[in-house]
């Protein structure tokens, strides 16, 4: 595994770690939120990193999960994927960052954004690269 997939991976699972330790406190589910969609950001560009996938500078997860969903072997849910995708990140202000269109997430919606992005964050971590790095040193 290349040095950059590996920063890339640990800068998820730091965004992980911060969900897990606030995860149950309703009054921070708007930050559980943006760390799950960065975690999950984060994964994705360590596949595009590790394969030398050409992309543009983006935060969009519809756009980034089109270019490396042929190297994710496992099933992502593509409506939570949406729901994450719909997060405010771009916000000026502290009050923005981490909302739904409709405003701050509840609690479970915090918990199930983070329990799909560790999901993400695991299989690519443990299951899609190795496997891909696996296949092509036999294909070699």
């Amino acid at each position: 595994m290349k040095k950059i997939t590996e920063e890339w991976l640990k800068f998820a699972y730091t965004d992980l770690l911060s969900c897990e330790k606030i995860v149950d406190d309703k009054l921070l589910t708007n930050i559980v939120a943006f760390h799950s969609q960065q975690a999950i950001e984060k994964s994705f560009k360590a596949i595009i990193e590790e394969f030398e996938l050409s992309f543009e500078k983006i935060h969009d997860l519809k756009k980034l999960f089109q270019i490396v969903k042929d190297y994710i072997k496992f099933d992502i849910d593509i409506e939570i994927l949406q729901d994450i995708n719909k997060l405010y990140t771009d916000g000026r202000y502290p009050g923005e960052l981490g909302l739904l269109p409709n405003g701050k997430p509840t609690i479970n919606e915090a918990k199930r954004f983070y329990e799909f992005a560790k999901k993400i964050y695991e299989n690519i971590k443990g299951t899609s690269i190795n496997s891909f790095l696996s296949r092509n040193k036999y294909n070699e």
